[in-house]
């Protein structure tokens, strides 16, 4: 079963940033673009698991804080260390939705 939470609204992340956001599975990670998109990650790197919400943010990629693995922000894939889980979000004007499986 999954449901839709909402995490709250665009301009509560800075652009090229991040909001950490812990659910009953985990922790995610909230993603804003420089174009204002906005992707969700499991907040932990395939590689390390380093906390990407403190990435480095640029284009639709964030570069993770421990050892600057490049990780796609809309699929999850890294160069060569494995996949971070998306989680799939909708936008209902500015508020943030994210599918939670419970």
């Amino acid at each position: 079963m999954s449901d839709w939470t909402e995490i709250g609204c665009v301009a509560d992340i800075p652009k090229r940033g991040a909001r950490r956001v812990t659910t009953q599975s985990g922790a995610i990670a909230v993603f804003r673009t420089g174009e204002d998109e906005i992707f969700a990650l499991e907040d932990r790197c395939p590689h390390k698991n380093g906390p990407l919400s403190q990435g480095i943010v640029h284009g639709k990629s964030v570069t993770c804080p421990l050892h600057t693995l490049v990780i796609s922000l809309e699929t999850g894939a890294s160069e060569d260390e494995g996949c971070a889980t998306t989680v799939p979000v909708r936008l209902e004007g500015e508020r943030i939705f994210l599918q939670l499986t419970l």
